[in-house]
């Protein structure tokens, strides 16, 4: 087993989360910590998570069920807890453990809105348990002893081959008489004369030294009911001694029927992972020179793409390049049709686009070539910059005249034509 997150939900919301980490043997791999979930599921992200909750929620019982199994089984267990049910069984979930030899069938009852609201408090941390056991279904077993489990209040007994239960009462000398624990001394003077107590039980009383400190002296007068009685100290809290035997508890998982996992992906993971680093390697080594091919292709169409783009920015800036192959032919051929051919249009064009590069925050709104002028219409951001873009294709032998200029709220909107110089405006 790789190492497990045992987390410990608190029995209210003030109080913190409590989890350990534990190895293959089921041994702390690391001390005891606390605190919000969130932390929890820091720690916890690369391991599988058990959940232990407030056994106080859960109705733990032993029915003997009839012949058959899953959902046939499932359905049965309602009929026979119903005597010890008090919510609509449409408001619970059932969940099944092994039949035993002698019969019985252990089944944990609990809130479908507990369980749903455990969930969601573990989901929303980014937790996903693999089983969440009731908390006292983790106390050791021992076949001569009564194992007793005292806790903020709360006395968990669980006697030899029998099914955990726990008392909520205080004083602790009521609460193991309520569990049959020791005698009432009422009862027994009230027993005739011929008619012998009960025995008296061994048990094993396991206290955390907190709550040792304000049960001591009640314990130590109720020696004398016990046929023995020895006292275990829990100095790191019960969670590390709960732990000791989570790889073999027969305990119930409440994560059955709709809350079940589908697969449990760590184990399967732990076992396969060699196996898919090979298949990983092999794949590697097949797809490599390949691989090296595609991205010095994909390395030499960028380029391309990128020669393209600029290319087609600067002869067509009022379109948006969709298919350039086939919008600069389209503009070609229509320059074709519109003047004795490309080389007065090209040329013109490159006086232009130097033309603009020597005038900043011009630009170009539209063009139209025809009869040999080039027609335009732009917006510059001051008159100064129009008679700067004319002066500069002047440069080049050609001719630019302002047609027409209107302030706008950018500078200066205005019709230009570029033409041969010596030649006619086209109007």
């Amino acid at each position: 087993m790789p190492q497990t997150l045992l987390l410990r939900l608190p029995n209210s919301r003030s109080e913190d989360t409590e989890w350990l980490t534990i190895d293959a043997a089921g041994e702390p791999a690391a001390a005891r910590q606390r605190g919000p979930l969130t932390l929890a599921a820091a720690v916890g992200r690369s391991t599988r998570v058990v959940v232990i909750a407030p056994a106080t929620q859960i109705l733990l019982a032993e029915p003997e069920l009839p012949p058959g199994s899953g959902v046939k089984l499932a359905r049965a267990v309602p009929f026979a807890l119903e005597e010890q049910l008090t919510e609509d069984v449409d408001q619970l979930v059932f969940a099944l453990g092994k039949r035993r030899p002698s019969g019985g069938t252990p089944v944990a009852v609990v809130s479908r809105s507990v369980l749903q609201s455990w969930m969601a408090e573990l989901n929303a941390a980014g937790i996903d348990p693999v089983a969440i056991y009731p908390d006292m279904s983790l106390l050791p077993q021992n076949p001569s002893q009564t194992i007793l489990w005292y806790e903020n209040g709360r006395l968990s007994v669980r006697r030899p081959d029998r099914l955990p239960f726990a008392v909520e009462l205080t004083p602790v000398t009521e609460a193991l008489i309520v569990a049959g624990v020791i005698g009432d001394p009422l009862a027994a003077d009230a027993l005739p004369e011929a008619m012998e107590p009960p025995p008296l039980e061994s048990a094993i009383f396991y206290v955390t030294r907190e709550d040792w400190a304000k049960v001591q002296d009640e314990i130590e007068r109720l020696v004398d009911h016990f046929a023995s009685l020895k006292i275990q100290l829990l100095p790191d809290g019960p969670l590390p001694w709960l732990a000791r035997d989570l790889a073999a508890t027969d305990a119930v998982n409440l994560l059955q029927g709709e809350f079940a996992k589908n697969t449990d992906y760590g184990a399967r993971w732990h076992r396969w992972r060699t196996a898919a680093a090979l298949a990983v390697a092999l794949l590697v080594v097949h797809v490599a020179a390949q691989a090296y091919q595609l991205h010095q292709s994909k390395h030499e169409t960028a380029a391309l793409d990128a020669e393209i783009a600029e290319l087609f920015a600067a002869t067509m800036p009022a379109d948006t390049m969709q298919d350039p192959r086939r919008q600069m032919q389209q503009r070609l051929e229509r320059i074709r049709h519109s003047g004795p051919g490309p080389q007065h249009f090209l040329r013109t064009l490159q006086t232009l686009s130097g033309a603009l590069a020597d005038t900043p925050k011009t630009s170009i709104d539209s063009l139209s070539y025809r009869e040999e002028s080039l027609d335009l219409k732009v917006t510059a951001p001051s008159v100064a910059a129009l008679s700067q873009l004319s002066q500069a294709v002047g440069r080049q032998g050609l001719s630019a005249e302002i047609q027409s200029s209107t302030p706008v709220a950018a500078g200066v909107e205005a019709q230009l034509q570029i033409r041969a110089q010596g030649t006619k405006a086209r109007h």
